[in-house]
């Protein structure tokens, strides 16, 4: 039976900095903390764990003092920042270069549409830790909307600039700006594709590469919502598609008769573990 691993998935350039910080920071500290998950992979967090990384949530973080935090990819808000700053708490910035210019672009858009009575819209997911960063970059003015549903809470009368959060789909994206303009009154709507197209191309890539193979085995986290699009994607191209968060959520009936396996993943699944499940396929 031949088993391939998908060379293209695993872990996006965000998250190995973040991690590679992480680890480098733990070779010297006993403890660092993570503001949140540093990726949504529990295998993974459960390693950096063991090493000494600690997951705390914003309410536990607002109550540190002298220590060291690590920032995840995802970006924080200027608050988390001063926060720190005012308590003794050495910031390792893990933000992901392009969720840091996006949040740059954000901010400078909030300071001109403040002067011109304009509303900043982020396409995105309420609640997501990059979104929430990004918002805080505007005073937490802007107006998060995720479905067309959502544009009322938009005023069609004054100007615009629209965002979109990094890891969203394009043509979800490009669907939603063109209703923004088309229910408009105003001649000033600005639309930034900020969608990261090393997430974005990969799924055009998974679709070919789910159709390749007979079975395909997805590797992810089940919290991670990258993992359940990019699942979503190998089952449509391939009815033979099946999610898993370890070796051993494997079933052997999967495999009968079968001679050829397609093993991908997330951003936010790391190459050890693909390695492990395709190691486990060989062997049954």
């Amino acid at each position: 039976m031949i088993v391939e691993i998908d060379q293209k998935s695993g872990f996006c350039f965000g998250v190995l900095n973040a991690i590679g910080k992480a680890e480098e920071t733990l070779e010297t500290e006993d403890v660092l903390y993570s503001l949140g998950h540093i990726v949504h992979n529990e295998l993974e967090v459960k390693r950096l764990q063991e090493s000494g990384l600690i997951t705390i949530s914003h309410e536990e973080f607002f109550k540190l003092k002298d220590c060291k935090v690590l920032i995840r990819a995802h970006g924080e808000p200027p608050s988390t920042y001063e926060y720190a700053l005012q308590n003794n708490i050495q910031l390792i910035d893990a933000t992901c270069p392009v969720v840091l210019k996006l949040q740059q672009r954000v901010k400078k858009a909030a300071e001109t549409m403040r002067d011109e009575n304009g509303q900043v819209v982020i396409f995105g997911h309420q609640g997501h830790a990059e979104v929430t960063g990004l918002v805080g970059q505007t005073l937490n003015e802007a107006i998060v909307v995720e479905h067309s549903d959502d544009l009322m809470k938009i005023d069609p009368s004054r100007p615009v600039v629209v965002f979109s959060q990094t890891t969203k789909s394009v043509g979800e994206f490009k669907k939603l700006a063109a209703n923004l303009q088309s229910q408009s009154q105003n001649s000033r709507v600005e639309v930034h594709d900020t969608v990261c197209r090393q997430v974005s191309n990969r799924v055009l890539y998974l679709q070919k590469f789910a159709v390749r193979f007979e079975v395909v085995i997805f590797v992810g986290g089940i919290r991670s919502s990258n993992a359940q699009v990019l699942f979503d994607v190998c089952r449509q191209n391939n009815g033979r598609s099946y999610f898993v968060s370890s070796p051993e959520d494997l079933r052997t009936d999967w495999f009968a008769d079968i001679d050829s396996v397609g093993v991908c993943g997330a951003t936010s699944t790391p190459q050890w573990l693909m390695e492990k499940v395709a190691q486990r396929i060989k062997d049954i």
